[in-house]
């Protein structure tokens, strides 16, 4: 519950230095833009390596995951799908008709797509710390977060083959993930690297070096147009998915606590990497950007608030999905298991991160990024509420028993 709040706390504190440290650095606020962005991707490579390392499957029953895979599939998809369009038709004031413009679409689909995945680190904590490890509910819950956040990660490819539009560097990208994909399943759970905190810290500065690297020297030869990127989700999800772990050993404390305390600077990241809102003239920002969505005016305090809250509801009944399956279980289990993916985190930050390096911004950011923090902040009550369903779950299969 504390690593919950303080996720929260430290992104409110980035939202708000975000408002601050233009104004303090003036001219200089370029180049301690250029830092913070490398910390943002090494941290995000460290994060989703972790998240890969605990990608786990029966290659020989793979058959049998598939439809744990289109459940998760579902989860992700119905939020996204439902946030994309109440920002399109609530937000938007319906005088500016973005549901006409297919490029306001894939700005907002993109945006949007922060509502997908769900938070697999502090659902798994939280769970094992309200003493549900041993149970169906945990189990499925593993298996559905993990495939939530592949769909996510795997779903960025084609969003951002949409933004940037087919070209030949595109084919690079798809080539590039449709090897990373098969190394990924072929290599799984197979190469003994070093996995204390430092080595996947270097790892992670190496992964970031090498795709900077390229980026800075397509854009070299053929342009800013031309360049090639290539987001550190999906190489770093897999590097963590080939690393064999070991679970004969106990999780190192000092590895623990290295980890939190750079999602901890991850989220406070975000936060700051936010752009300027606050006394900025929104008329002049729209004219000198070429986001569409970026356009969509500003709103009173009161107004957002009030979006927040519609969007948090709105994207955790998307999260109800799994509900439909899994008939052999009780309801409570059931709905048990879709409560508990509710958990937001570090992937929806980071696809956050990677919208704003596509120039989205405004006031869907705005209201995104606190329907971040709301449901950081509610987490605690998700995961109290799904261990009570799971308990009458076992209490009710007990007394029937008897």
């Amino acid at each position: 519950m504390k690593k919950v709040f303080i996720f929260s706390f430290l992104l409110v504190t980035g939202l708000i230095l975000s408002q601050l440290v233009p104004h303090l650095l003036g001219d200089n606020f370029y180049s301690f833009k250029i830092f913070l962005d490398a910390l943002l991707y090494v941290s995000l490579a460290f994060i989703m390596i972790n998240v890969g390392r605990e990608f786990e499957i029966n290659k020989e029953q793979w058959r049998s995951y598939s439809k744990d895979y289109l459940v998760a599939m579902g989860a992700a998809a119905f939020p996204w799908i439902l946030v994309a369009l109440y920002y399109l038709f609530a937000v938007a004031p319906s005088g500016m008709q973005l549901w006409g413009s297919g490029d306001a679409w894939k700005e907002t689909f993109l945006l949007s797509r922060f509502a997908a995945p769900t938070s697999a680190g502090i659902l798994f904590t939280m769970l094992i710390a309200a003493g549900l490890k041993h149970t169906w509910v945990y189990k499925k819950v593993q298996v559905l977060a993990i495939f939530d956040d592949l769909d996510t990660i795997l779903l960025m490819i084609p969003l951002q083959i949409l933004m940037i539009g087919m070209r030949w560097q595109m084919f690079v990208i798809l080539i590039i993930a449709i090897m990373l994909i098969w190394v990924g399943w072929k290599k799984m759970n197979t190469y003994n690297l070093r996995q204390d905190w430092r080595s996947i810290l270097l790892y992670s500065v190496i992964m970031y070096a090498l795709i900077e690297a390229l980026y800075r020297i397509s854009t070299y030869f053929f342009g800013g147009d031309g360049s090639i990127h290539i987001e550190i989700l999906l190489p770093a999800f897999i590097l963590g998915m080939i690393m064999k772990e070991d679970h004969s050993v106990a999780p190192d404390p000092k590895s623990v606590r290295a980890g939190n305390a750079i999602s901890y600077l991850f989220m406070l990241l975000v936060g700051m990497s936010m752009p300027l809102f606050i006394g900025v003239d929104f008329g002049a920002v729209a004219e000198q950007s070429s986001s569409i969505i970026s356009r969509i005016p500003m709103l009173s305090w009161g107004v957002i608030a009030l979006h927040v809250v519609l969007v948090t509801l709105i994207s955790n009944v998307g999260k109800l999905f799994p509900l439909l399956f899994y008939r052999d279980r009780k309801i409570g289990e059931r709905l048990a298991v879709s409560v508990g993916m509710f958990t937001r985190g570090e992937v929806g930050a980071g696809v956050l991160f990677i919208a704003i390096g596509y120039q989205l911004g405004g006031v869907l950011l705005v209201i995104s990024v606190l329907v971040m923090c709301l449901n950081l902040l509610l987490t605690g009550f998700f995961i109290s509420y799904a261990k009570k369903l799971t308990q009458d779950a076992v209490r009710e299969t007990i007394e029937i028993g008897v």
